[in-house]
């Protein structure tokens, strides 16, 4: 660490009380619990599909509340947070938490009671009160984090949301140590993240909790509203919702994508974590850098670095070259978040806890409804197009009936069937093996042994797909196995390749940014009073 950064974070330090001290590690902890809560809810899903018998798409309704859920949380609160208070609101937080941990628990008990819809109700809860203690969290830790460091936002904010990069590590590891273990009930796994969460709840016992910049003035909701007149304002949250599109939109495919380019899952989540890692812990020297080339200057270069990564890894086939792309990647996403919440905060102060809410807000709605389900229709575009053009007939054996797509102004695609392209994986690792059984041959004998009329759904599902596989594709899975890889590599690929333009936007964003302070004087921090 540079003598500067260490000065700068010292002095930092010294700044603040132990009481406020607490209060931002409790913030930091409260990203952290997001973050594991996220990555391991996503490992356990598989879990999920085996017990209660879910299908692909009610997995997908189940955790897809959480972007969007988290998102209007933020928005909605951020309207209150400085009248209602910080603490009340981190209490309300952490109760979330708690609930939602206790309602995801008793799916099993509800399930033998009530069946597949009742545990489908049940988790579906959860995730729904998961993320709205995720979103009360950040609706307060956010402008709280400015309150505290109100000469130093950005460098602070950067820190804060190391948070959520470190939290999804530890997820991700914990995974990989439960999946080499085996057995691990997916409720034990689960609860890991609870041990932040009653970190951060124990953190914030008895402390007092400032008031923000904005209500100590004696700034009004009018006036906090009033600053959305403002056209820098209005820019900048458009180009947050192309940083939740690029950040967290992508992230929530990469993995996947660059698996498949490395021909292995495990890669590809190595490749996240090690992305992941490169955000935690550039998050801590934000200040020195933002101190040499101003925030809009680190946006811009990020923004720079994450079209180049996204670029080179919609081409690359090499692992050397996975590995250098996915670098680049990961330092262009490292700063775009909070950097962007301490620009907003640093030019338009009087909008408080308001406009870091709505631009967070924006951010995750943009992820939840754009990013996620748009960077999953182009991989189906591009994917279909390949496998047409190279093996017609296989294309007929693997879409879907029915075509479809995430909004009606998109064309319907039929894209490939996830649970037929599950089956060829699993028959191309086992082929060697004639005495092993398929995943699907074991889901099929498993519902046969359970009470039939209550799992009629799966069981027609799981027969169908056996008559497929025994019928139609079995017989051409050597030659098929082959042009599908490879039409779901290119899909991902090119998928990525589009997405380049959105980081390659916002760079041309930042610079009009830059050239617009430099003709009116430069970026500098506003205060509320002058």
């Amino acid at each position: 660490m540079s003598s500067h950064a260490v000065s700068s974070t010292a002095s930092a330090k010294d700044a603040v009380s132990s009481n406020d001290w607490s209060l931002f590690i409790a913030s930091f902890l409260a990203l952290v619990a997001a973050g594991i809560g996220f990555s391991v809810r996503a490992a356990i899903l598989g879990d999920w599909a085996a017990q209660y018998g879910f299908t692909q798409s009610e997995l997908g309704t189940i955790t897809g509340g959480g972007l969007t859920g988290f998102g209007l949380t933020i928005i909605v609160l951020s309207f209150f947070a400085d009248k209602i208070g910080y603490g009340p609101l981190m209490v309300l937080g952490f109760l979330l938490h708690l609930s939602s941990a206790i309602v995801t628990f008793f799916a099993t008990s509800v399930f033998d009671q009530y069946g597949k819809d009742g545990a489908y109700t049940c988790l579906n809860i959860g995730m729904w009160l998961f993320a709205l203690g995720n979103g009360t969290c950040e609706a307060v830790i956010n402008p709280l984090t400015a309150t505290l460091f109100p000469k130093n936002k950005t460098h602070w904010l950067n820190i804060l949301h190391a948070g959520w990069p470190g939290g999804l590590i530890l997820g991700a590891l914990l995974g990989l140590v439960f999946e080499n273990i085996g057995g691990v009930r997916w409720e034990i796994q689960l609860a890991t993240f609870l041990i932040p969460t009653l970190a951060y709840g124990a953190l914030m016992l008895g402390k007092k909790f400032p008031k923000s910049e904005a209500s100590v003035s004696g700034v009004e909701i009018g006036t906090m509203l009033a600053q959305f007149a403002a056209p820098v304002l209005l820019f900048l949250v458009f180009l947050h919702a192309l940083v939740g599109y690029v950040e967290l939109g992508t992230d929530s495919w990469i993995s996947n994508i660059t698996g498949r380019i490395l021909e292995s899952k495990s890669a590809g989540l190595w490749l996240f974590i090690w992305t992941s890692g490169l955000m935690f812990v550039l998050r801590f020297f934000a200040g020195p850098i933002v101190h040499k080339i101003n925030p809009l200057g680190l946006l811009f270069i990020s923004a720079i670095c994450g079209t180049i990564g996204l670029y080179l890894l919609g081409t690359t086939t090499t692992l050397a070259m996975c590995v250098i792309a996915a670098t680049i990647y990961g330092l262009g996403k490292t700063f775009y978040w909070p950097t962007m919440l301490g620009v907003a905060s640093e030019r338009f102060p009087k909008g408080g806890a308001l406009v870091l809410g709505i631009m967070g807000g924006v951010g995750m709605l943009s992820a939840g409804l754009l990013g996620g389900p748009i960077i999953g229709y182009k991989q189906d575009y591009f994917t279909t197009q390949k496998l047409e053009e190279s093996n017609k007939a296989a294309y007929d054996r693997f879409k879907v009936e029915k075509p479809g797509a995430p909004y009606g102004f998109l064309p319907a695609i039929a894209g490939l069937d996830g649970s037929k392209v599950a089956i060829l994986e699993d028959y191309e690792k086992n082929k060697d093996k004639p005495d092993a059984k398929l995943g699907y041959e074991k889901d099929l004998e498993r519902v046969k042994g359970q009470d039939q009329q209550k799992n009629k759904a799966l069981l027609d599902d799981l027969t169908k797909l056996n008559d497929w596989w025994t019928k139609d594709e079995k017989p051409n899975a050597a030659a098929d196995l082959k042009d599908v890889v490879a039409a779901r590599m290119t899909g991902g690929q090119k998928a990525l390749l589009v997405t380049a333009l959105v980081p390659a936007t916002m760079a041309i964003g930042y610079l009009l940014l830059i050239l617009y302070f430099r003709a009116t004087g430069g970026y500098k921090q506003e205060h509320i009073g002058h």
